[in-house]
């Protein structure tokens, strides 16, 4: 499972604002092992590499640069009505900076030889250059705590539903969630407790998105896939403010 990409550009990208880490690690560190371009950056005609998409943003203050995961319902983040917040509410994720919205696409391609492989093309939007922090926005200490009372309660509500008979490895993953022990997915500049609800809203990320896919063998019915997600649904919103409150969080 991949980590949301822009939760990574927005880190490593406010580090670089900070100066923090130089620019010439920050493409690597959010391109992981994977190619990416920039499409629709100003003044330009074609895609261009990632690192030369980010000199667009090398004026932009650390505290400018901000996550946003918005879902169908719960727009919070986005800018207003326009193409970027439409993008990013089909993507799930987007950065939002002083004039210029990002959204990541990822397209698949395959080679003459069979070997399937993805690209993943930031798409620029023009923002209005006011984009200050939301209002309704949590601080890092209110998401770890909304966090860890939605996780005990949505983990009791699964028990009830007896997850583990039918999805194990979901079962398993919540529970180490209690104890997560890496807290180190965050570049510098961050503090811990940020770099804590980073690294335990990443892994839940993951697990959420493997609790979407359909239970195997039909080991679950109708009924009780309608209550799964009725489990789920809180902590889903729970993580991806979690995320956004860890990310945006204020340098040190």
């Amino acid at each position: 499972m991949t980590v949301r990409r822009s939760t990574r550009f927005v880190a490593w990208v406010r580090a670089w604002r900070a100066g923090l880490v130089p620019y010439d690690d920050v493409a690597d560190q959010i391109a992981a092992d994977e190619e990416h371009l920039v499409a629709d950056a100003p003044g330009t005609w074609t895609d261009i590499p990632l690192g030369e998409g980010l000199t667009h943003l090398s004026k932009c203050h650390p505290d400018q640069i901000r996550l946003a995961l918005p879902a169908p319902g719960d727009p919070r983040g986005l800018p207003g009505p326009g193409p970027f917040t439409g993008a990013a509410l089909v993507a799930g994720e987007g950065v939002v900076t002083p004039g210029l919205g990002l959204v990541p696409e990822v397209r698949t391609h395959t080679s003459g030889s069979g070997v399937t492989f993805e690209t993943v093309l930031w798409r620029c939007y023009p923002l209005p250059e006011s984009t200050g922090r939301p209002v309704d926005e949590p601080t890092a200490a209110e998401a770890e705590a909304e966090l860890s009372q939605t996780l005990a309660e949505s983990t009791r509500a699964l028990a009830r539903l007896d997850i583990a008979q039918w999805r194990p490895e979901l079962a398993s993953a919540l529970a180490a969630l209690r104890s997560p022990d890496n807290a180190a997915d965050l570049p510098p500049g961050y503090d811990p407790r940020a770099r804590r609800l980073y690294a335990r809203a990443s892994v839940l990320d993951q697990v959420l998105a493997l609790a979407d896919q359909s239970a195997p063998g039909g080991a679950v019915n109708g009924y009780e896939a309608q209550q799964r997600d009725a489990a789920l649904r809180p902590l889903l919103a729970s993580c991806r403010r979690a995320l956004v409150a860890a990310c945006n969080a204020p340098m040190i």
